[in-house]
């Protein structure tokens, strides 16, 4: 006799909830989605409307949120930090697809000029899982983690040719109810039919699909003519699990009509598609395993220790239940109920309660057998994904460099290095309201051996440095001295993306009769390095697996 599923074995609700699922984790993951759809930030008072649920509930789940560091709460507005991407990197970095093959994707975007993506399927949708796209005025908007009807894209023809019927009907059925593709809000919706014809516009757009599937199955590969939104055309090939010879991800070269019609894509671009499809499949028969990378540890600990701390505002059950996804990782890609439990300390049967809720929502998937090994789906990319996939360092630091200022009384400030080294650009800023400040704006250049943020981040070059540059790499900051400006002083310290690398600096800049040099150090300092940390922190989970620009 098969084993039976969570589902099976637990009786469901009147709406088809299990009765062991998780409440606050069903409301919780709820709240996280419509942040998302809302492109991550919502008032207390939308998000009542959008889930339906009581304002003492939404007020108790945001706090929850906010303690983990999934959102924020600015002014009147609920925000999704960039903390909650570690729910979304577990499944990336879990499925290892775009560590293994993303370099791929950008060198053939590279090669082409053009926008080059990688797709998994996610039951009768697909899913982006690495974007590399082009700096145009008219370029491709479609972000890790978006979500995309199946009949509307090239990859999703290529998926089909591996569907059950059983996935047909799923698919008829999404299309009976959502006619319209109102559920993906990645996509244009469908236009309204005309009186009287819904039900052969329905039947047209499955017969052209059942064809372009039959296509793709004959061919090998896909085209998508303008089925999204008029110009934008697309060609892709499926790359294929060496082990089992199914779609493991689709690579797509994405276009416009007006660089080049659809009809010549098959000539001018997938040649060169399939032979970075080749490659990429050559690296995931030749890919060592994974090395299982440190389980998240003392999670069940740190609740335990919010609980007490925050009392009724803190909804332990919904913290548990979302620190159990990031059990998976790099090298833990399946893991049994035991694996959960002893990786988050949680006890096997709040783990089990938590992966039957987190099933039912279609977050994880378990095998049919008895050990019932559990992995991640791609709607975990559902979970604030999409909004912050396409951040930059000046967006991240932007709330730190606030709560800084306010901290200090005293202005703060991002810059980078220019291209040649010779002056540092602003990129964000916090002011304060006194009388006397310091207000250099965005954009602003100085030059960088005059500043403490130049110093810092000329002290991270390469190549020979001065004595005083390299004193200053020694210590981890530097201060400037009414160099730039009579009366004018600062300290930074540099900001390092996830190889060490200082790519941009922070500084706090005073008057000389507020503050002298060594009050600087002792008391502006500390306060500085820990908002550089805060930063990074942001940086390295944003960068894991996207690229974040730093102007």
């Amino acid at each position: 006799m098969p084993a039976m599923t969570a589902v099976d074995a637990d009786a469901p609700t009147g709406d088809g909830t299990p009765a062991e699922a998780v409440g606050p984790l069903v409301r919780g993951v709820g709240v996280l989605r419509r942040l998302a759809e809302a492109g991550g930030t919502l008032s207390p008072s939308a998000l009542e409307r959008a889930t339906g649920l009581a304002r003492s509930t939404v007020d108790r789940i945001t706090a929850t949120l906010a303690r983990m560091d999934y959102v924020r709460l600015d002014g009147r507005d609920v925000v999704l930090t960039p903390g909650v991407l570690e729910l979304g990197n577990a499944y990336l970095a879990a499925l290892r697809l775009p560590a293994l093959l993303g370099a791929r994707a950008d060198a053939l975007a590279d090669e082409l000029d053009e926008s080059v993506s990688l797709a998994v399927a996610d039951r009768d949708g697909i899913r982006f899982i690495h974007q590399a796209t082009r700096r145009r005025a008219l370029s491709v908007s479609f972000r890790i983690g978006d979500l995309l009807p199946a009949e509307r894209t090239a990859p999703g023809a290529l998926f089909a040719t591996e569907w059950t019927e059983r996935d047909w009907a799923r698919w008829r059925t999404r299309r009976a109810a959502d006619p319209r593709d109102t559920a993906f809000p990645a996509v244009p919706p469908r236009p309204e039919p005309a009186p009287g014809t819904a039900h052969d516009t329905a039947d047209a757009v499955g017969a052209a699909f059942a064809d372009r599937v039959r296509a793709a199955r004959r061919d090998g590969w896909a085209l998508d003519d303008q089925l999204i939104e008029p110009g934008l055309v697309a060609v892709s090939a499926p790359v294929r699990d060496p082990r089992t010879g199914r779609v493991a991800c689709v690579a797509s070269v994405v276009s416009h009509t007006s660089r080049h019609p659809a009809a010549e894509l098959p000539a001018t671009l997938l040649p060169r598609l399939r032979t970075a499809v080749e490659a990429m499949e050559a690296d995931l028969r030749t890919a060592p395993p994974p090395e299982p990378g440190p389980a998240p540890a003392g999670l069940a600990t740190w609740t335990t220790a919010s609980k007490q701390e925050l009392g009724r505002d803190f909804v332990e059950s919904l913290a548990r239940g979302l620190t159990v996804l990031t059990a998976f990782g790099e090298g833990r890609p399946a893991l049994s109920l035991t694996d959960v439990a002893r990786a988050t300390g949680l006890s096997r049967a709040t783990a089990r309660r938590a992966l039957l809720t987190h099933e039912h929502l279609g977050l994880v998937t378990a095998a049919a057998h008895e050990d019932r090994a559990f992995t991640l789906t791609p709607r975990v990319l559902d979970l604030g994904f999409p909004p912050l996939s396409r951040t930059t360092l000046p967006r991240l630091a932007e709330p730190h460099l606030r709560a800084l200022a306010d901290r200090v009384r005293e202005p703060a400030a991002l810059a980078v290095l220019t291209a040649d080294g010779t002056e540092v650009q602003y990129t964000a800023g916090a002011g304060t309201s006194g009388v006397l400040t310091v207000r250099i704006p965005v954009g602003a250049r100085l030059p960088a051996a005059a500043t403490s943020l130049g110093r810092v981040l000329l002290a991270d070059a390469d190549g020979p440095l001065s004595p005083e540059l390299t004193e200053v790499g020694a210590r981890g900051y530097a201060l400037a001295d009414e160099e730039l400006e009579s009366g004018l002083r600062s300290v930074a310290v540099p900001v390092r993306d996830r190889t060490g690398r200082a790519v941009a600096a922070v500084n706090v800049a005073t008057h000389a009769a507020r503050r002298t040099l060594e009050d600087c150090v002792r008391h502006l300092l500390p306060a500085l390095r820990a908002t550089a940390d805060d930063i990074q922190r942001d940086l390295h989970r944003a960068s894991r697996f996207t690229k974040v620009p730093t102007t």
